[in-house]
């Protein structure tokens, strides 16, 4: 009995998955989060830079889904994220929930 109808996937599973990993921007930027207080009249601010998306809307649609998981208000400025208060952990659980790695 022959092999007619044999097809073989896994070579085709892992040049998807080696370009997935190139073409995937979350893990190749370098994200920095860091607390601030300067010029904010005493308030504090979360800081996050570097994600490494040039599309403003799929910032947009980030900063919204990360003001509503860490319950406070949030700003766009020069595509880094502003929120308000003192959310570091929040926000690093929440980038680790959404797939980027490097934090």
């Amino acid at each position: 009995m022959g092999k007619r109808n044999w097809i073989e996937f896994e070579s085709q599973e892992n040049k998807y998955e080696e370009k997935f990993k190139l073409d995937n921007p979350r893990k190749i930027s370098k994200i920095n989060i860091s607390k601030q207080k300067k010029g904010k009249k005493g308030k504090t601010i979360t800081l996050i830079k570097g994600l490494g998306i040039e599309n403003k809307s799929q910032i947009r649609e980030l900063l919204k889904k990360m003001k509503v998981f860490c319950g406070t208000g949030g700003v766009l400025i020069d595509n880094n994220i502003q929120l308000q208060g003192d959310m570091i952990i929040k926000s690093i659980e929440f980038l680790r929930k959404e797939g980027f790695q490097n934090l």
